[in-house]
């Protein structure tokens, strides 16, 4: 996996040296900003606004055209055009009309020459000639906006955009009546034109107008200039784009001043820490790797070595058994990992997959396998076997909405309840207070208890509060309150039935009288388990 990281990385970088970046923003036009742009002899920067034609006041604006390209050329491919660049733009015309009708239009163009053709006024649009018009040599590529219809040139109507190629004759133009907008009303019409390398998009006003297929290396150069073009004829206009926003990716090129060095170095000194932490990291994976897999090991053959050692499953059953350990099967999560639902044998049972950032112990994980895999009763939940935690005995019907350490808590009483010597049972007193938070819950013994007959008093008057021993207290010292507290305790459990109550209340009265320690077991009121059996993966 390092080696790929780093082959893609390395790869990555590379394209980075082969190609740049050209990027612009005019909110709005200022007059210092005609350093940036190739103005033709009768356009210029005015009203905040590039007048492509003449906005004169009491002066002719008949029969004019004008260019008003970016500076800056975008190299648009390389070579045989294997890698083509690509490009969004995004500008707000205002046009509008003088004459009844208006005319003749305005152009976003993409051309090889970044001079004005002669003669290009009126229907040209100063986009070609009559000597240019459909010849490959005029080298341009053109997004109309016609205000004019010219029966010449095969117009839809005198409110349409098109696009053109050497020609001012569209390969294709739709009519904007249809969507309510009329170029020359004096509106402003903002326009996306989208280039992706293989399809050219113009969006009007956020409504898709046209998309086309068109290969640009087929009819320009590799470097062009891109910018706007309009004409008048006896009929005039004022033709204005207010702002105007160009991001293109091209493909080279020199004399790039140093914002676009600084765009291109940046993401290459970033592509290069990224080269040299991927190495670092693969370096230090390795040897965690092992220790991880050396680990797992470790715990089969501890396992294994066991003769309480439950059945050993193979990975495929388990996955067959729990769908490939899909999420939908996932019960809960717990300290060792997941615990997923499943079926074996038309049964029931629960599948925990040990996670490696598992925050619990190994020897814990090896003691519950060996220990909870040799415990039977009808009662508790029967481990069945194992590939590689206490909460998975818990109802499936809880579908693992429940505080995990609470009901640890409570599986582990039951199993303390289970021991086969009934002297180290806890006391109704020490349930009680485990149940309520006072004392902590008895520790699982490491070694399965053995029963013995007859059951063998603990040696020792005071035992510590576990399996291996517990504090017996009186059951003379059991009050009314304390009755009271272990209904509230057990309530917390889950919900008991009337029987079950009544039942603890007179357990409760009844062991008032009695003046020795007497053990809980697995009496009238215990709790039952639910029957659900367990695998641990």
């Amino acid at each position: 996996m390092c080696s790929s990281l780093l082959a893609y990385l390395l790869i990555l970088s590379q394209a980075l040296f082969q190609v740049s970046c050209l990027e612009f923003n005019f909110s709005k036009f200022e007059k210092e900003d005609d350093e940036h742009l190739i103005l033709s002899k009768d356009s210029y920067i005015a009203l905040t606004a590039i007048q492509v034609t003449p906005d004169v006041n009491g002066a002719s604006m008949e029969n004019l055209s004008g260019r008003a390209l970016y500076k800056t050329p975008f190299r648009l491919y390389k070579g045989n055009g294997s890698t083509m660049a690509t490009f969004n733009t995004t500008f707000v015309l205002n046009i509008l009309s003088q004459t009844s009708p208006g005319g003749e239009g305005l152009a976003f163009i993409i051309t090889g020459d970044s001079s004005l053709p002669e003669n290009s006024q009126g229907k040209w649009l100063g986009i070609v000639n009559e000597n240019s018009n459909g010849s490959s040599q005029a080298r341009v590529v053109a997004v109309e906006f016609d205000t004019r219809k010219s029966d010449d040139a095969d117009d839809v109507d005198d409110n349409h955009v098109g696009l053109n190629i050497n020609s001012i004759h569209s390969t294709n133009q739709v009519s904007l009546t249809r969507y309510g907008f009329n170029i020359s009303g004096g509106v402003d019409l903002r326009v996306f034109v989208g280039y992706d390398g293989k399809n050219l998009t113009v969006i009007v006003n956020e409504i898709p107008i046209l998309s086309e297929p068109l290969d640009l290396f087929n009819h320009l150069p590799e470097e062009v200039y891109v910018g706007f073009s309009a004409s008048t004829s006896n009929y005039t206009e004022l033709n204005c784009v207010k702002s105007w926003e160009f991001s293109g990716i091209d493909i080279g090129g020199e004399g790039r001043n140093w914002k676009w060095i600084i765009r291109i170095v940046v993401p290459i000194a970033g592509v290069s820490l990224l080269v040299v932490t991927a190495v670092v990291l693969c370096l230090r994976r390795a040897p965690e790797d092992e220790d991880l897999e050396g680990g797992r090991r470790n715990i089969e053959d501890q396992i294994t070595r066991s003769n309480l050692a439950p059945k050993k499953f193979r990975l495929k059953e388990l996955k067959q058994a729990t769908g490939n350990f899909s999420p939908k099967n996932k019960l809960g999560k717990g300290g060792f990992g997941t615990v997923y639902k499943g079926t074996w044998k038309n049964k029931d049972v629960a599948v925990k997959r040990v996670s490696k950032k598992s925050h619990q112990g190994k020897q814990e994980f090896i003691a519950e396998v060996t220990t909870i895999g040799n415990l039977n009763h009808k009662n508790l939940v029967k481990l069945i076997g194992w590939k590689g935690r206490i909460t998975d005995a818990a109802d499936s019907k809880m579908d693992g909405k429940f505080e995990e350490k609470e009901v640890e808590c409570v599986l582990i009483l039951g199993l303390a309840c289970c021991h086969p010597n009934p002297h180290y049972r806890p006391s109704m007193k020490t349930v009680l207070q485990v149940l309520s938070g006072e004392a902590e819950p008895p520790q699982i013994p490491q070694e399965r208890p053995s029963f013995v007959w007859p059951a063998m008093p603990p040696s020792f008057s005071k035992i510590d509060d576990s399996l291996t021993g517990s504090q017996l207290t009186p059951f003379t010292e059991l009050t009314d309150s304390d009755s009271v507290q272990l209904r509230s305790a057990m309530s917390e459990v889950g919900e008991l039935s009337g029987e079950e109550v009544d039942l603890i209340n007179r357990s409760a009265k009844k062991v008032k009288a009695v003046d020795t320690e007497k053990d809980v077991g697995m009496g009238e009121a215990s709790i039952q388990a639910p029957k659900v059996k367990t695998i641990f993966s």
